[in-house]
Order: C-alpha cells, then sequence, then structure tokens
C-alpha cells in the first residue's frame, strides 16, 4: 500500500478478466478555445486514442458518453443554474461532438447523458452487466467532475474501476492531482497508460 495514505486507505483493487473502456465526454466543448470549458491541454487525447486503439486491437467492449440537452435544457435540471457554460450544450451542437482522435468506431455505443455521471440517468449499468463486463477502465474529462462521478459509481455497481493517469484532465493541476489522489484513496486504481494498455492486452 502507498505509504502516503492513512491507515485504512487505499486498499488494491483487482481486475478482473472481462474490462470495457470508457470514454467521457471527450467532446469539443473541452477542446475548443471558444468554451468556457476549453482544458489547457490536449495530451489526453494522444493517451486516450492509444487506449481505444488497445482495446479495439483486443476486441474489448468500448462505450463512449457525451453530453446533450433537450430544447431549452428541459433535462438539465438544476445543474445547468449552478454551471451556465452548459447551455452550449442544449440541442446537438458542434461542442457535444466527439474529437476525432476518439470518435467511435463504427459499432461502439454512444451513451448520452445529461449529468456528471455515466451511469446516472442512462442504460450503461445494465448495458455493461449483459456483457458480462467486471472491470472498467475509465478516459476522458473531468478529473474532478464527470471522470470522478463515473469511476465513483462505477464501484457501487460492482465493477472495478482504473483511471488511467495520462488519459484524463482536468482545468487545472490542483482539482487534477487532488481528485487522482483521492480516486486511489477510496474508489478506484489509478493507472499509467502503459499499464492500462498492457492489462488490455492480457484480456485477449
Amino acid at each position: 500500500m502507498d505509504s502516503s495514505f492513512a491507515d485504512g486507505f487505499a486498499g488494491r483493487l483487482i481486475p478482473g478478466r472481462r474490462p470495457a473502456v470508457l470514454a467521457i465526454d471527450m467532446m469539443r466543448a473541452y477542446f475548443d478555445e471558444q468554451s468556457p470549458f476549453c482544458l489547457p491541454s490536449t495530451s489526453c487525447l494522444d493517451s486516450a486514442s492509444r487506449v481505444l486503439a488497445a482495446a479495439r486491437a483486443t476486441g474489448v467492449l468500448v462505450v463512449h458518453t457525451r453530453v446533450e440537452y433537450g430544447p431549452k435544457g428541459v433535462d438539465a435540471g438544476v445543474f445547468l443554474r449552478k454551471v451556465g457554460g452548459l447551455a452550449q450544450l442544449i440541442g446537438p451542437g458542434p461542442m457535444s461532438e466527439l474529437m476525432p482522435q476518439v470518435a467511435p468506431a463504427d459499432g461502439e455505443l454512444v451513451v448520452v447523458k445529461q449529468y456528471a455521471s455515466a451511469f446516472f440517468g442512462t442504460s450503461l449499468a445494465s448495458t455493461l452487466v449483459s456483457a458480462g463486463v467486471d472491470t472498467v477502465v475509465v478516459l476522458g474529462v473531468s478529473t474532478s467532475g464527470c471522470v470522478r462521478a463515473s469511476a465513483v459509481d462505477a464501484l457501487q455497481y460492482g465493477f472495478v474501476p482504473l483511471v488511467v493517469r495520462e488519459a484524463v484532465a482536468d482545468r487545472d493541476d490542483g482539482p487534477h492531482e487532488a481528485n487522482l489522489y483521492d480516486l486511489q484513496a477510496k474508489y478506484a486504481e489509478v493507472l499509467d497508460e502503459q499499464t492500462a494498455v498492457a492489462y488490455l492486452k492480457e484480456t485477449t
């Protein structure tokens, strides 16, 4: 166990043999300078694309998520009042499009969500259960928001969450590193890209 964690934290989760890769919200909204959500770097896209390539090469299930709201944000609830920038995701606009580097391949599922967790209000959990999945490899943005919420819910639904450090990103190093630390302490295994790719190759 990492000695930097207090006693009782950072137990080890052992990945299973039936993973799925979950690419969270890698939309133009996070990489376009005109967006209030624009991140300072695009490096997570390159890492995520390599993890996705490894999953596809070994036949691992890949699921993408993106955010889109109905007319006038009718399904955004109080979230839209708290985060006004979400208004750019009302309707099928360009900001909700997935980036070309991580675009879905033919046959890959895209889950449209309205809130932080990929599991909240969606069919994701039942999709993974019906596919026999036991482990979820998590990529995407942002670390402190939708990535964290999805990893926590993955654990709560009984999946082992593996968060790929280089393939997730946030608006600032502070929330990024703090949430990776906390995810490792309580909810997930935080892996580097090389380890994640090796794991996906081993599951064939």
